[in-house]
């Protein structure tokens, strides 16, 4: 323990001033993030990427030509975690409206772009980092179309810094045909959506008057909502459609296809199981919310939430984790925790990992830069003592970002030290 001290103080003075040295991770269980696993690893990266990732009982290094070696026998190497679909670095504290920048007044607001509000000072970043997290897509909420979403790293001077993706998609909050009330507690008879029709209408109306406008090679005054939705129809967005059951999903996938959307994922996706060949027929993944809540109908099977990612596993519909919903961005640090119970529910622990690395950089279109632990790729690289999709074993060691040594303990820490300390509490 006195040794990983003395490297990680190290570390932090060498490494987070540049990152061009070549460093050697050797001897831990390396997770590539595509399934494969090496239990007794080289992972060496420079520059910021990795270089190789090799078994360590059939590879001879010269371990001269590194700068930094590290030890990290018994230990896990992972890529880092990616957490979709959040307001992490909008929000601070839920009960302070000021402390909230993730919505605009107004129902359509696609050139409304999350990326400027991302905030990397924030505390909660502190927190998500030390369980992992090290890419957020920072997400826009309310409204029918709530604006653009970018791919933004946990750790940043500033928005700037952090992003790796800008504006990677349009978030589009589709009409519900059937009205749910009250909660899981106490739930409510539901009823239909008498709106539902002029809603749709309305944004049918939307999209063809926007494909219209990118459609026309001269226009003679610019509409910024309309260039917002450029990208979507020449297939350089992903349209990111918000729902939940079966009906509204059938009819979201026949809206994409109607207006020639190249990139079209399903955000949420309850009933997602039950439609997985047309899912699978369009190229259509889903982002699965919240493996942990109650199913709605009560005639639904309880863990029916905790087995929604082995049966689109099941059925070759590619998912990813993602965590909407109260309290998610101080709850995003849980989101390896989703992946253990989807794990225990179904899923091998490596395609329980995947649903929250490579998948997810799949379907967000950055798989060509992270997600897994593969040549080439940034060295965003998590380091733990034990299986990180159990809480009980879960310990960050070390984690790295583009090669960059980044701190993963936070004030949480400090106040348990300090009063463990106070206390005469073994820590």
């Amino acid at each position: 323990m006195k040794t990983l001290v003395i490297i990680l103080l190290t570390l932090s003075t060498a490494l987070v001033a540049q990152n061009k040295k070549r460093i050697l991770l050797m001897n831990g269980t390396a997770h590539i993030g595509n399934g494969q696993v090496i239990e007794n690893s080289y992972v060496a990266f420079s520059e910021g990427k990795i270089d190789f990732v090799a078994d360590a009982r059939l590879t001879k290094l010269d371990m001269t030509k590194f700068d930094t070696t590290i030890d990290v026998f018994g230990k896990h190497v992972y890529p880092g975690f990616i957490a979709p679909n959040c307001i992490l670095g909008l929000q601070e504290a839920e009960a302070v409206r000021q402390t909230s920048d993730y919505a605009e007044v107004g129902d359509y607001n696609p050139h409304i772009r999350s990326l400027i509000a991302y905030n990397t000072d924030s505390k909660i970043l502190e927190t998500v980092k030390a369980n992992g997290i090290l890419y957020t897509q920072s997400t826009p909420r309310y409204g029918v179309i709530s604006g653009s979403s970018s791919i933004l790293a946990t750790d940043g001077w500033n928005w700037e810094d952090a992003v790796i993706k800008p504006d990677d998609g349009i978030h589009l909050n589709f009409p519900i045909s059937i009205q749910r009330h009250g909660w899981w507690a106490e739930p409510q008879p539901s009823d239909k959506n008498t709106k539902f029709r002029e809603q749709l209408n309305d944004l049918n109306t939307f999209f063809e008057n926007a494909k219209a406008y990118n459609n026309t090679p001269t226009v003679s005054e610019k509409n910024l909502r309309f260039e917002a939705m450029r990208g979507l129809f020449n297939g350089t967005k992903n349209l990111y459609i918000h729902t939940d059951y079966v009906k509204d999903i059938i009819m979201a996938v026949n809206f994409s296809k109607k207006f020639g959307i190249k990139k079209t994922v399903i955000v949420g996706g309850k009933d997602s199981y039950k439609v997985t060949q047309l899912l699978k027929e369009n190229n259509i993944a889903v982002m699965v919310n919240r493996v942990h809540d109650l199913p709605e109908l009560p005639e639904a099977d309880i863990d029916l939430f905790y087995k929604l990612p082995y049966l689109l596993q099941k059925d070759s519909v590619l998912f990813c984790l993602q965590n909407q919903g109260e309290m998610e961005a101080m709850n995003s640090r849980n989101l390896p925790y989703l992946a253990g119970t989807a794990a225990a529910y179904g899923l091998t622990k490596e395609q329980a990992l995947q649903s929250i690395t490579l998948n997810t950089a799949k379907i967000l279109g950055v798989d060509r830069l992270i997600g897994s632990l593969e040549p080439g790729k940034a060295a965003s690289i998590v380091v733990s003592a034990g299986d990180v999709l159990d809480m009980k074993s879960s310990v960050i060691a070390m984690a790295f970002i583009n090669g960059r040594y980044i701190k993963v303990t936070n004030f949480q820490n400090d106040l348990y030290k300090k009063y463990a300390d106070k206390y005469g509490v073994k820590q």
